[in-house]
């Protein structure tokens, strides 16, 4: 097949059609045949960059961690307070997954926790890290930073997908209420386990 749609390039086309097959179908939507008819490609030809399709979600699965870190990064870096930079990269991670379809659910999807997938843990550990650090940053001890952690990727997520299974959807929620709403219930967490103030109020 003709090479001119990805310059040379058919790995790097791969990953970029798996990261557009997901934001549409989610996780349940991807299978590597449906990545090569998109990348008009013979079925087989993926075979000869990923040895199967965990290793080609691996791959997605690195890209989708390293913007996500950037996403809340970016969020988080447009505050001077450390538990409104908090709030502000849960709601950033809630908008990601509307708009990808992906999150956790793909990070930590089965089959990508072998060993031979370094990378991908690496990533991973790079997007904890970033929320990890602001936590540690607001709560009195290591064990309170890690259970906000917990709680604050759980709501975030649920957000996120509350949005793109119809619930909030039915209601009239558009994105930007539901990352509102995202931002405001991290800000409550952080509030509860730090024993801060939200809107004035304990």
């Amino acid at each position: 097949m003709g090479g001119k749609y990805h310059h040379g390039d058919l790995r790097g086309e791969l990953v970029r059609v798996s990261l557009d097959l997901i934001a549409e179908q989610g996780l349940t939507g991807f299978s590597v045949a449906e990545v090569a008819r998109r990348a008009k490609v013979s079925p087989g030809a993926p075979y000869r960059h990923f040895a199967d399709r965990e290793s080609l979600l691996a791959e997605v699965a690195c890209h989708i961690a390293c913007q996500l870190t950037e996403r809340v990064a970016a969020a988080a870096g447009e505050h001077e307070d450390p538990a409104d930079a908090l709030a502000a990269a849960a709601g950033a991670y809630t908008r990601y997954l509307i708009e990808r379809r992906a999150g956790m659910n793909v990070l930590y999807a089965d089959g990508l926790h072998g060993p031979q997938y370094v990378e991908l843990h690496e990533q991973t550990r790079r997007l904890s890290d970033e929320f990890l650090v602001r936590c540690l940053a607001v709560a009195p001890d290591p064990a309170t930073a890690l259970e906000l952690l917990e709680q604050l990727f759980t709501q975030a997520h649920g957000y996120g997908t509350f949005q793109l299974d119809g619930v909030f959807v039915k209601h009239g929620y558009s994105v930007d209420l539901v990352v509102r709403k995202s931002t405001e219930a991290a800000r409550i967490a952080i509030a509860g386990r730090t024993g801060g103030t939200v809107g004035g109020g304990r």
